[in-house]
């Protein structure tokens, strides 16, 4: 019999012989569970437990707990714990915990691989707010047979666009901390009935989840001065049919390839987004190319915490988990062939976007707290996507660490480069003191997306004791006009990707006036931007090309961009793309032309190695892949964006084996790459006579050389 003792307005239950679940509070006495229910409050049926009230000024008391069967009886459930937030393995069991402020219900939906294709749900299991949350958060823990099971909520509440409110208690929505996100299972292929959106649910883990082989994976941990990075999107390195790979387009392809970044001398990928995301986004028949537009660069995540599912040879098969196992091979391969991995992530904005997007996720569980909104509801559009998300809020904010330091410790992940990083610089809505720094601040008028000299996010990951000892790089800009290239908050360890670099070279090099200094500045790794901030060449991440904009080949072929197989009428992408075609637009041009171009490809690359900083190859670029003057080709799923080893292999002798003697060059020169920025001690310019430069405007030719006797290494 549970033993009653009247405490004060509290009824003491103690039953030493079963778990005691009603009340908000518990405390653990001498190992007996112990539980305080406050009087004058009644607390409901729910779950798997049945409470009677108590009720009145202690008049009537009487127990807590009966444990009814699991449901179905297939789970065993009770009240679960609020942190760590996710579903989470312990205890024999699994703890559900979501964070969702303003829902004024909340259940925990159950879903079959089976049922998941057809739609339904198989479990519903309601939460009660006065039992199954704490806070913010929900939750509840679980025991029983969760193989091939999903998971996913229901939440009720307003559904007030005016307000920032869209809680649909017939939507099930994805967790943000959900490890790996189940709906279909290869990449292009479209859902049931022909539908680009099915059902989506998350993996519920268990105990066996951890038990990869890292083989004793350590990081490399490279200086970063050191670092020749290459940019590379995953589906698009293997896809191509010459690449005669095994998997090809998947984790696994690309460690079938390994070997070619070794041998142009790469220690360091930064891979186009790797997390969920819908590539039927923007699925519609292209007339022009007689194919399909899909979203192929991936820059708009349903989920941060997982990996793209559709890059695994397996696919959805046991829920996710070889898929993520495929990613985790891939990375300790590539640590084997001591080349580093970072990942392009988009903490910027999701693929949820403006007030007519799918309610997937953040949106359903708490919109007006994951996304900037107006007062009257409508998004800040500061990712030029629709919505952006709102990262200095403090959950927000703590979702995002939580997500890097996943990254870093289960995947062991190098670093990251920030997609729109100036985003997460920018005030917060329901910015306050109090939200943010935890009191008032006196004159505190920041409003909605103001450029903060301090953003709490950036400060949050710099001062990580894991994130810390990464690789951060930020592109330093975004779509709302904020440009903050050589003044982004760096607390001494943030690289950003150096736009005035790509832009000054492409200037001097096409012959543009006026350029030769400042391209001088680019090669000493751009003092005028990171020396009077105490940084240093390595802040610097230089590139001539990238995934956005002409390929190097592109870039002396085309003088203006060729976009109408994007079905836009030629109105997307860069109009500014400092850009010459050598005489010819096109690519069929007379031989001298063609000869002028590659001399203009080597001199774009010559630069780019011999310029102090991190240099940054974009992938297909050592061949001379075009995409016929496309530079937006975000949407093709097919030669346009697929690296083709048998152009490689044709170049083999010509234009590949130029880059890869330079890179190797670059390695051995130990004038290169320095610590710091070079002096006037250590560096002499040239004209066309030895210690005679130009810099008059009309100059064409820079030369320099370094006094390696007076270089001091570290």
């Amino acid at each position: 019999m549970p033993v009653l003792m009247s405490m004060g307005c509290f009824t003491l239950t103690h039953n030493a012989s079963c778990s005691l679940l009603t009340s908000p509070q518990r405390l653990l006495h001498r190992g007996i569970g112990v539980t305080l229910t406050p009087l004058n409050t009644r607390v409901s049926k729910n779950l798997n437990i049945t409470t009677v009230a108590a009720v009145g000024n202690g008049i009537e008391t009487e127990t807590a707990v009966v444990e009814k069967p699991p449901l179905g009886g297939r789970f065993q459930v009770s009240r679960g714990y609020p942190a760590p937030l996710g579903a989470t393995s312990r205890d024999n069991g699994v703890n559900f915990a979501i964070y969702s402020l303003n829902a004024v219900s909340a259940t925990l939906c159950l879903i079959s691989l089976s049922d998941l294709h057809h739609n339904k749900v198989t479990e519903c299991i309601p939460l009660d707010p006065l039992i199954n949350k704490t806070g913010g958060v929900w939750h509840v823990f679980l025991k029983g047979d969760f193989k091939d099971m999903l998971y996913g909520y229901k939440f009720d509440g307003k559904f007030s666009p005016q307000e920032g409110h869209y809680f649909d208690s017939s939507r099930v929505v994805l967790d943000p901390y959900a490890k790996a996100v189940i709906s279909r299972g290869e990449f292009g292929a479209l859902g049931p009935d022909g539908n680009c959106w099915p059902q989506m649910a998350g993996m519920i883990p268990s105990s066996d989840d951890n038990e990869f082989d890292w083989e004793g994976d350590l990081p490399l941990k490279y200086p970063q001065k050191d670092l020749v990075i290459y940019e590379m999107h995953v589906r698009g390195f293997t896809k191509h049919e010459s690449s005669k790979t095994k998997f090809p387009g998947t984790y696994l392809g690309v460690v079938e390839k390994l070997d070619h970044l070794k041998e142009l001398g790469v220690n360091c990928v930064e891979l186009m987004p790797c997390h969920e995301f819908n590539e039927l986004e923007y699925y519609s028949y292209n007339s022009v190319l007689g194919d399909h537009k899909v979203n192929f660069w991936g820059y708009s995540t349903i989920n941060f915490f997982s990996p793209m599912i559709r890059y695994s040879s397996s696919g959805i098969r046991n829920c996710g988990r070889d898929g993520i196992n495929e990613m985790k091979f891939m990375i300790k391969e590539a640590h084997k062939r001591g080349i580093e991995v970072i990942m392009d992530v988009v903490f910027n904005h999701t693929a949820e976007g403006n007030e007519k997007g799918p309610i997937i996720s953040f949106r359903g569980v708490d919109n007006s707290i994951y996304y900037m909104v107006a007062p009257k509801g409508e998004f800040y559009n500061y990712s030029g996507c629709g919505n952006t998300f709102n990262s200095n809020h403090p959950v927000v904010r703590q979702v995002i660490v939580d997500c890097l330091r996943y990254w870093v410790t289960e995947f062991h992940v190098d670093g990251f480069r920030f997609d729109l990083a100036s985003i997460m610089t920018r005030g917060s809505s329901l910015w306050d003191g109090v939200n943010v720094f935890g009191a008032p601040i006196e004159g505190d008028l920041v409003t909605t997306g103001t450029p903060l000299g301090s953003p709490p996010l950036v400060d949050m990951i710099s001062n990580d004791p894991i994130l810390r000892g990464v690789k951060l790089i930020a592109e330093a800009w975004d779509a709302g006009g904020l440009y903050q290239v050589g003044t982004f908050p760096h607390w001494g360890i943030w690289s950003e990707w150096n736009g005035k670099f790509r832009d000054t070279v492409r200037q001097f090099i096409k012959g543009t006036d006026g350029f030769a200094g400042a391209f001088a500045e680019c090669l000493c790794g751009s003092p005028n931007l990171y020396q009077g901030g105490g940084r240093k060449p390595w802040n610097s991440i230089n590139f001539v090309c990238a995934h956005d904009g002409f390929t190097l080949a592109d870039l002396v072929t085309y003088n203006n961009k060729h976009n109408l197989p994007n079905g836009e009428d030629n109105n997307d992408g860069e109009n500014h793309n400092n850009s010459w075609n050598c005489g010819q637009e096109g690519e069929f041009a007379s031989i001298l032309v063609r000869k002028l171009r590659k001399r203009q490809m080597r001199n774009f690359f010559l630069s780019l190695m011999v310029s102090q900083g991190v240099p940054m190859i974009y992938m297909g670029d050592e061949y001379g892949h075009t995409k016929g003057g496309n530079n937006n080709t975000y949407c093709h799923d097919n030669n346009l964006n697929y690296f083709q080893w048998d152009k490689k292999e044709e170049s083999s002798s010509d234009f590949f084996r130029f880059c890869r003697l330079i890179t190797d060059f670059r390695k051995e020169c130990e004038s290169l790459g320095l610590d710091d920025f070079p002096t006037a001690e250590r560096l002499q310019w040239h004209g066309h006579f030895p210690g005679m430069p130009d810099w008059s405007e009309t100059s064409r030719f820079v030369a320099f050389t370094m006094d390696p006797t007076s270089i001091m290494t570290s």
